[in-house]
């Protein structure tokens, strides 16, 4: 998975990635929040989710230590991280400027 990350992140659209669990409540909340992300922004903007149960290389090099963990990149820069739910308004102001 790391090296499609790399390849995934060194886009010049916005790449929205979301570090979650399986078994984390409020990463289930925010997932409609994300959908709707998705189906409002369109090719705006990738939206990639991240179990970081099945992913630890990238949770530890990114250094993930809770969930959910939102992450924006452009050409390979992390231009945004925030740890904690976001809803909509909240992750449609973290994009927008990225765009």
């Amino acid at each position: 998975m790391n090296g499609a990350f790399e390849e995934l992140i060194n886009s010049e659209t916005p790449v929205l990635i979301d570090f979650f669990a399986t078994w984390c409540a409020p990463c289930k909340a925010m997932s409609p929040a994300l959908q709707q992300l998705a189906n409002e922004m369109g090719e705006k903007v990738k939206i990639v989710k991240i179990d970081i149960d099945k992913n630890h290389a990238l949770q530890r090099k990114y250094k993930v230590t809770g969930v959910p963990t939102v992450m924006i990149f452009k050409n390979r820069k992390q231009l945004f991280r925030q740890t904690g739910v976001m809803m909509l308004p909240q992750l449609k102001k973290a994009v927008q400027p990225h765009l």
